[in-house]
C-alpha cells in the first residue's frame, strides 16, 4: 500500500468514527471522488472539534492558525506527516479548490473558541454558510466540476447556501446540551430579544417559555432553509445530487428535535443508522 493510500485509509476511518453521516454520504458519490470528499469532510471535522480538545482559547487559536498556514502553502513538512492535511492538499490540487473558501471556514471557527454571544440572525446564518454551505459547494466541485459550472450559477448557490444553513442550524440545535454545559450560546440575540428570552438562561441551560419559543422559531427557520434548498437541488444536474446527500439527514434531525421540543437541553432521541442511510438513498 502506498503512503497516499495508507493516509487515505486513515482519514476514512477517522471520518467514519467521528462524523458517520458524512462518511456515509461519501458512499453515494462516484468512486473517483470519494477519497477527496473524505478529505474535505475530515478537515471540516478537525476544525469543528478544536474547542472540545483544547483547554483554553489561545491553544485553539494556534491550531486554527496551523491549518490556515497549511492551506496557504506553508508548513509543507508538517502537512505531509498529517494524514488529513496531506489528503486535503491533494484534493485542493486535483480540483482547484479555493484556499480562500477553506480559510473562511477556519476563520469562522474562531467563534467557537469563546463564549461570546451570537449577535443576530444574519451573523448566525453567515457562520452557517462559512462552516457548512461551503462544504456543499466544494463537494459539488469535487463530484463533477463540469456539472458544477453548468446552468444558472445562482441555482447552485441557492442550493448550497440554504443547505448549509439548514444543516448547521439543525446541528447547533441538536448540540444545545453540550453548548449549555460549557456556557456557550449560539442562539442569536435578536431572536432571544424578540421572544423576551435571556441569553444567560440559554447559555446556562435554564428552560423558560420564552426560550422554548425562540428555539421553536429557529427549528422552523432550519426547516424553511431545507425546503428552499431541496427545491433548488431538484433543478440541478443529476450528476451533482450526491453532493447533497448529507442534507437528507436534516429532516430526521429536526423530527427528533421536535419530539424533544419541551426539553431541548436534554439529548434528542437517537435516529438509527439504517434510517439515515435509507434517507440518503431516497434523497
Amino acid at each position: 500500500m502506498s503512503a497516499s493510500s495508507d493516509s487515505a485509509s486513515i482519514v476514512s476511518s477517522m471520518l467514519r468514527d467521528h462524523d458517520y453521516d458524512r462518511w456515509l454520504s461519501v458512499m453515494f458519490a462516484p468512486p473517483e471522488a470519494r477519497r477527496h470528499l473524505t478529505a474535505l469532510y475530515a478537515f471540516a471535522h478537525e476544525a469543528a472539534r478544536i474547542r472540545d480538545i483544547v483547554s483554553e482559547p489561545q491553544l485553539g487559536e494556534i491550531r486554527l492558525q496551523w491549518w490556515r498556514e497549511v492551506i496557504d502553502g506553508g508548513r509543507a513538512g508538517e502537512a505531509a506527516l498529517n494524514p488529513v492535511s496531506q489528503q486535503l492538499l491533494d484534493a485542493m490540487r486535483a480540483f482547484d479548490l479555493p484556499a480562500a473558501s477553506l480559510a473562511g471556514l477556519i476563520e469562522a471557527r474562531r467563534f467557537d473558541l469563546y463564549n461570546d454571544p451570537m449577535p443576530d440572525m444574519n451573523t448566525l446564518e453567515g457562520y452557517c454558510g462559512e462552516t457548512c454551505s461551503i462544504l456543499y459547494r466544494l463537494a459539488a466541485q469535487i463530484i463533477n466540476q463540469d456539472a458544477a459550472g453548468q446552468g444558472a450559477p445562482s441555482l447552485l448557490a441557492d442550493a448550497c447556501g440554504h443547505a448549509g444553513v439548514a444543516d448547521r442550524l439543525s446541528a447547533l440545535l441538536q448540540a444545545l446540551p453540550q453548548h449549555a454545559a460549557r456556557g456557550q450560546c449560539f442562539l442569536p440575540r435578536d431572536l432571544l430579544d424578540r421572544h423576551g428570552a435571556l441569553p444567560q438562561a440559554a447559555a446556562a441551560g435554564l428552560l423558560t417559555k420564552p426560550l422554548l419559543a425562540a428555539i421553536g422559531e429557529l427549528r422552523q427557520r432550519a426547516r424553511s432553509h431545507f425546503d428552499t434548498s431541496h427545491k433548488a437541488i431538484r433543478q440541478l444536474p443529476q450528476a451533482l445530487k450526491p453532493a447533497f446527500a448529507p442534507l437528507a439527514i436534516v429532516p430526521l434531525r429536526l423530527k427528533a428535535l421536535e419530539k424533544n421540543a419541551h426539553s431541548p437541553f436534554e439529548p434528542a432521541p437517537h435516529v438509527a443508522r439504517w434510517r439515515r442511510q435509507w434517507a440518503m438513498w431516497r434523497f
